[in-house]
Formats: C-alpha cells, structure tokens, sequence
C-alpha cells in the first residue's frame, strides 16, 4: 500500500539537494550511522549512550518529549506554509528539520525523529489520515476477525522510507553531539485507534471487543506486535541509537486487563528485538502509569519512563534499580518562574542519583502547547549544568 501522496513520494525521492547542501554547510559532516566503531569514535559517544551503558558520567543526558513541535516558534511559522501533520512528518527534509529545530535551539542530549505512532499503519493496510481539530481518523475502524486477517505484515522501507531517510540523516547531522531516538506505539495503543476509528475518551469500543470478541483483539495485538518489533528494528538499522514505546492508553486498563491486553504484547516486542538486537536501549512510557510500574519493569524494557503521577524515589524503589529511569518533571512546572523551574530540575536529578540509578532527565509527560521557549531553554541550561549547580 502507497503510504505518501504522489506529491510527497516525489519529494522524498528527491531528497531536495539544495536543503541538504545548506545544512551540511551549517556544520562538519559526522560519521555514518553504519561507520564501524573504532575506539576514538567509542570515546566520543553520545552523553545518553555512555550514561545508559553505566559510565562514569558528570551529569544526567537531558531532552523533552515532545520537545519539537508545538511551543515553538519556528515550528508554528512552519506549520503556516506546511499545514498537514503528515506532510511535515512524511516529507523528509521537513521531518528532519523539525526534528532539529529543538537541537538547534536548545542543545538536548537526545534528538527523537518527529513522527507520529500511527506513521507504519498503511503499510499494514490500515489507512489513516490526520485531521485538524480533530486529530487521528480511521475511516474503516477493525471490529471482526474478518477486517483482522487483512491487517498485513509491515515492510517498513517500502511503507515509509522516509522514516529511514530521516533517521540517518540525523545521524549525520547531529553526530556523536546527541543520541537520536527513534519511537513507535505499543501494540494496545495502535489498536486502540484501530478499533476505535481514532482518538477516544472512553475507549467503549475497544473494551467491548476486549470482554466480548477477545480472540478478535488478540489476534490484532499479535499482528501488531510483529510489525512493531518489525519496526523497531528498522529504524535501529537506519540509525535509531535508542527507541522509545508509547503506550499511551495502557493505564484506561485494569492493572488486571494490561496483564492480558497489553504486557504481554509489549514483552513480545522486546523480546523479538532484543533477539536482533540485543545493545539496543528501549524505553517504555505509560503516561499515568502509577499503577503499573511493577508492570512495566515485566515487560523487560532498559528504561523505565515514570510520568509526573509517582513520586520518583518511590518509583525506583517500586521497579528495582536495575533498570535506568527517565522523567519525570511535571510539564507544567515550565510555565513558572526560573527559579521554580531550577529547583524542581534539580530536585529531580538530586533524587533520581540519591537512589543509584542511571538516569535521564525528562518530563513525565509532553511539553504542554503555548509553554514559553525562554523556560524551555532555562530547564536544559540547569540541566546541562546540574553538576555544577548541585
């Protein structure tokens, strides 16, 4: 199935020379994502890298979910000559430039490819669009096993090469300077637009399937599940250093329902990827996941990513310290004052290290619309700094 309009899939091809020439101007040219590592280049690996591996490092690696998009200026001026989330996410160079655009400004340990979780969806033969206002829409939603047997197997360079394209462009581009993360949806959380034609408040449509047709559910997770660890190996092959799932509807379960709908789909991803893939780091986030930590830990991810409903010691200590821990800043804390926003980065750090993990410093959830760019700045410089502040 043809994910990109014709319009995108010639730009794309392309690779609009003139954008990327200018770029490669802006700074010196890094290392190939598929350079061998020599142990100069191992000496200078990403700060996120090295702090995942256990090294001795000076401060915590930093960045924001969410970090590129909404808040910032550059993006909304974007938005105004690029107005469809698919095309600024499906084009390559306006994926990448976008993906840069919080780098550029604000120097992040981490640069996530700016993408959406539904992006491999037509390559499973579930179209989608996305609608202003209204957000994720699925004309034909999946309610019977008959609309499951048609859900195919993901080939992700012939569904969304710009994913690839993007990727290893940002390896270039940021060199050993960031890690770039790459992302994908959890299986429940894909089916959960999948069955429900889109977003949803009360999720009536999924849980009916799930307590009345559970065989139709787990026949559509398990389909998922392949494709994601599908997924996920491909952009660790196209450059992905470290790769986030989001499982963003998870907590609408019963922890009792996650054990069936969900954490075992998760599990599955992990455990096919880290069979190729065995160095990759994953992170796992269940935004309001303060009920399912033990959970989480399960699943068996690298990382754990609390969100801003438990307090973090108490999470540590509810996971075990086997695991790194990302978070968990509340992101409303940015639109305080300066001082309000370095104490609480800082507390944050602070209790994260009192507990002996490895620890990357993120929010407990997105950076909020219309949250100012000057705060945003302020919580990487303390951050970045947080070794000299503490």
């Amino acid at each position: 199935m043809q994910l990109c309009n014709q319009k995108t899939a010639v730009h794309v091809a392309g690779a609009s020379r003139a954008s990327r020439a200018q770029r490669s101007v802006c700074r010196p040219r890094a290392a190939a994502a598929t350079e061998p590592v020599t142990a100069s280049t191992t000496a200078a690996e990403p700060l996120m890298m090295r702090a995942l591996r256990g090294d001795a490092v000076e401060r915590p690696p930093v960045w924001m979910m969410r970090q590129a998009g909404r808040y910032m200026k550059v993006y909304q001026d974007l938005c105004k000559k690029h107005t469809t989330f698919r095309e600024r996410s499906e084009n390559v160079d306006l994926a990448v430039e976008v993906s840069l655009q919080p780098w550029l400004a604000f120097k992040p340990d981490g640069v996530i490819l700016f993408s959406d979780i539904l992006t491999p969806l037509p390559g499973m033969n579930i179209p989608f669009d996305i609608t202003a206002g209204k957000g994720p829409v699925i004309a034909e939603p999946i309610r019977t096993m008959e609309q499951v047997k048609q859900v195919t197997k993901l080939d992700a360079e012939g569904a969304c090469p710009f994913v690839g394209e993007s990727l290893r462009i940002l390896r270039n581009e940021v060199g050993n300077e960031a890690a770039v993360l790459g992302f994908v949806g959890a299986p429940f959380t894909l089916a959960t637009y999948i069955v429900e034609g889109g977003s949803s408040k009360s999720f009536a449509h999924i849980k009916k399937m799930a307590f009345a047709s559970p065989k139709v559910l787990h026949a559509l997770l398990d389909k998922l599940a392949d494709n994601v660890a599908d997924y996920v190996r491909y952009q660790a092959d196209a450059g992905a250093q470290v790769v986030q799932i989001f499982d963003s509807w998870a907590s609408h379960l019963s922890p009792q329902d996650f054990d069936v709908f969900s954490g075992p789909y998760i599990k599955k991803v992990i455990d096919s990827v880290k069979a190729s893939h065995p160095s990759l780091p994953i992170i796992l986030y269940i935004s309001g996941s303060g009920g399912l930590l033990e959970r989480m830990a399960a699943a068996n991810p690298d990382i754990i990513s609390i969100d801003q409903s438990v307090d973090i010691v108490d999470g540590i200590k509810r996971v075990g310290s086997g695991f790194a821990i990302q978070g968990n800043m509340d992101p409303g804390v940015l639109f305080g004052s300066k001082d309000v926003i370095e104490a609480r980065v800082l507390d944050t750090i602070r209790r994260a290290k009192s507990q002996g993990v490895r620890h990357i410093m993120n929010l407990g959830h997105g950076v909020l619309p219309g949250t100012p760019e000057e705060n945003v700045a302020h919580y990487f410089e303390v951050a970045r700094t947080a070794h000299e502040r503490l």
